[in-house]
């Protein structure tokens, strides 16, 4: 092993600074890092569900905030009045997804989905509401059941202060766009951590085949959680020293939001929302008391006709997606100082090529 390389890594273990300010960030698959089988799409992102955009607003506002807002919708039309099959799953229901039991109860969404940090929830919530109130055709609704995820980014960012506004939803929503996803310490994910490192907004996908017909299924999530981090088999949390038992994380929560063009009902797609915890599992989570693991799943389909039978190459999407959406957050992420002075470092891209070459993996970049 280089010198370099051997003070890294005993820099992790002592738990001094290591990270290097001019280490490039990627994604995993810029390393060689190719979890599962299946091909992705090819934006490797939930935006590969055609149809499907993102929009986000990162708020970094003196030594203090460090938060923001990601939005995703199903599609650019009315989505309450063009309502999409969905389904919730709470993998450890501890956190505040707001509009989850009339999603158990009818089966669909009909609002964007925004995800935000704890405390900023009802505002986001507030605001989304004025959102589709406000749109064409929408002008003698009463109701409408908003959708709000969150993870709790105090460490890093002043969450009792509440500054995510509702112009900052607004925002994210306007900016809403199909194509590649801003991933890492952005968005929701601006003060996130996961696994002791920078946690943020993370994307990926996967194309399935059932017969002749291909369909993808895309994944986005907000990371927060922890565990003993191991990416596509290697050990990085137990050989850093950096895991759970080790004190250098603990509770916290990751949303997951799952895509797909397959045409499912809700009930199929809540059997894809579980899914999504293995792939959350793969990672090192073992979801913790303290920590909220849910995924929201739906489908942009304009019909509602699948075989249960022929469902399990989209279960294996969901998870290979989900599991490398995870890596990609953390390996785009920044190392970010905020709240108090606290500073969170990035995963160390040096030290896991090192041990990538230790254990004999197949590529590394």
């Amino acid at each position: 092993m280089k010198i370099r390389a051997l003070i890294a890594l005993l820099a992790l273990v002592l738990g001094a600074p290591a990270q290097q300010a001019s280490e490039p960030r990627v994604r995993a698959r810029d390393l060689g890092i190719q979890p599962g089988v299946l091909p992705t799409g090819k934006l490797n992102a939930i935006t590969d569900v055609a149809g499907v955009k993102v929009g986000q607003v990162t708020l970094r506002i003196g030594d203090n905030v460090r938060t923001g807002v990601t939005a995703i919708l199903p599609h650019d039309g009315n989505i309450f009045q063009r309502k999409v099959p969905a389904a919730v799953y709470a993998g450890n229901g501890f956190g505040k997804l707001i509009g989850s039991t009339q999603i158990d109860e009818l089966g669909v969404i009909e609002s964007p989905i925004v995800l935000t940090n704890t405390l900023s929830v009802w505002r986001a919530a507030e605001a989304l509401a004025e959102y589709v109130l406000g749109q064409k055709g929408n002008e003698n609704v009463r109701s409408v059941n908003v959708v709000v995820g969150e993870t709790n980014d105090g460490t890093l960012n002043d969450i009792r202060g509440m500054h995510v506004q509702k112009s900052h939803v607004q925002e994210a929503l306007a900016k809403a766009a199909g194509g590649a996803v801003e991933e890492g310490s952005v968005g929701a994910g601006t003060g996130t951590i996961a696994f002791g490192f920078k946690g943020g907004i993370g994307t990926s996908s996967r194309v399935a085949a059932v017969g002749a017909v291909s369909y993808t299924v895309g994944v986005l999530v907000q990371t927060n959680f922890g565990g003993v981090l191991t990416i596509d088999g290697l050990p990085v949390g137990k050989e850093l020293n950096r895991h759970m038992f080790s004190g250098r994380n603990g509770d916290g929560s990751v949303m997951a939001v799952v895509a797909t063009d397959a045409p499912l009902d809700s009930r199929q797609l809540k059997r894809l929302a579980k899914r999504a915890m293995l792939g959350v599992a793969r990672t090192g989570s073992p979801a913790s008391n303290g920590s909220g693991e849910y995924a929201i799943a739906f489908s942009v389909a304009t019909r509602t006709a699948f075989p249960d039978d022929a469902i399990t190459p989209l279960f294996e999407a969901t998870v290979e997606a989900t599991e490398e959406a995870i890596y990609n957050s953390l390996f785009k992420a920044t190392t970010t100082t905020g709240f108090g002075g606290a500073t969170i470092e990035a995963l160390p891209i040096g030290a896991v090529k090192d041990l990538m070459r230790k254990h004999g993996y197949p590529a590394v970049q």
